[in-house]
């Protein structure tokens, strides 16, 4: 009996140092960087540093630029790897630097989505209400019992059923605003219900659009730019580094370093997965890779493939005309920056994307 307890506590004895042998192997987690509030200070980190391969910078350096770019940056873990800036500003009178606007495009409508969650937050909206119990009854050209099956989710998610076939998919007027098919049956990127998502967060919190961006997010984590009117649009524009600061707010889940911008996780899950079956590469305003299907901009069918096959697969994006990108990868504690003129010729430049994605894992392998 004796030798049996003695036999049992070796094994225990045994069974524990493994355990604990185990425990030590785990690699510590890197802490997130954030930088100040203001001012220019950004701690960096060298690729090298990073064992990247910093032979392959150049090529990439070379194709960016040869494609209009103004502004590149990738940050790590919150630090700054590479930062890159070439040409003129947009009004083409000085070079382009760190301090110089840029218009996100498309790209804010992922700022757009945080901030109608916000909005949901402190309970002055709920996505899951008729869009018309905030913009009022006959904003679109719909008879009222379909107009009233349109919720704020549908706007968030590109569903609304409203007709795309109009002559501008930016018109916010009632009188371009069209029966299609109920909400909820069609994934179309139509741009005018997204822009009325403006007016629903600023009805709601009886602030101006430009406001509630300033007070809800910009203040909280050093942004300074601004939403300006052109046309029906309403168009986000600010500094190469603003949008970092809003990847990295993303990449952290909606907390800047000890500051909740968006408690609600749930919503964050929402915005970047998938929030319907008709475009599973789309959540809340935001474009997903690593699913089986996509519909982009301006097509009416879905092909087989996801948004980048060189990006990781669970990179998510802010993606705007002309190649304006905000680029997130949770597993790599990643963010990638791009805003510059059109790269090419095409309506959505999806294959200058991918390629871009190709030489950034040429250098960072």
């Amino acid at each position: 009996m004796i030798r049996y307890c003695l036999i049992l506590i070796i094994i225990l004895f045994i069974s524990c140092n493994k355990e604990e042998g185990t425990a030590q192997e785990t690699p510590p987690q890197p802490s997130m960087y954030f930088p100040p509030l203001s001012g220019n200070v950004w701690e960096t980190t060298t690729p090298e540093s990073l064992n990247w391969n910093i032979s392959e910078a150049d090529t990439l350096y070379d194709y960016l630029e040869t494609r209009g770019t103004r502004a590149f940056i990738i940050l790590k873990d919150g630090k700054i790897v590479i930062e890159k800036y070439w040409g003129n500003d947009i009004q083409n009178t000085s070079p382009f630097t760190q301090d110089s606007n840029w218009y996100w495009a498309s790209a804010g409508k992922t700022l757009t989505a945080l901030l109608v969650g916000i909005a949901q937050e402190e309970g002055i909206l709920n996505i899951n209400n008729k869009t018309s119990d905030y913009l009022g009854l006959n904003w679109t050209s719909l008879p009222s019992e379909k107009e009233e099956l349109i919720l704020i989710k549908h706007q968030l998610t590109m569903t609304t059923g409203l007709n795309y076939d109009v002559a501008s998919l930016d018109c916010t007027d009632s009188s371009c605003l069209e029966y299609g098919t109920d909400a909820g049956q069609q994934w179309y990127y139509h741009n005018a219900p997204y822009t009325l998502l403006e007016q629903v967060v600023s009805n709601a919190s009886g602030m101006t659009y430009n406001n509630f961006t300033d007070e809800k997010v910009e203040n909280k984590i050093g942004m300074s730019g601004s939403w300006v009117t052109l046309g029906y649009n309403n168009v986000y524009w600010s500094t190469p580094r603003d949008a970092a600061r809003y990847g990295l707010l993303l990449l952290n889940n909606g907390v800047w370093d000890e500051t909740t911008v968006l408690a609600d996780t749930s919503y964050v899950d929402a915005m970047t997965n998938s929030s319907q079956a008709l475009n599973p590469s789309y959540g809340y305003l935001t474009w997903l890779n690593g699913k089986s299907s996509i519909r982009l901009p301006g097509f009416n069918l879905s092909f087989n493939t996801s948004l980048s096959l060189n990006a990781p697969s669970d990179m998510y994006a802010a993606m705007g005309k002309n190649g304006q990108f905000i680029n997130v990868v949770p597993s790599e504690n990643m963010v990638v920056i791009r805003m510059g003129e059109a790269p090419d010729n095409d309506l959505v430049p999806i294959e200058f994307h991918d390629e871009m994605w190709g030489l950034i894992n040429n250098l960072t392998n």
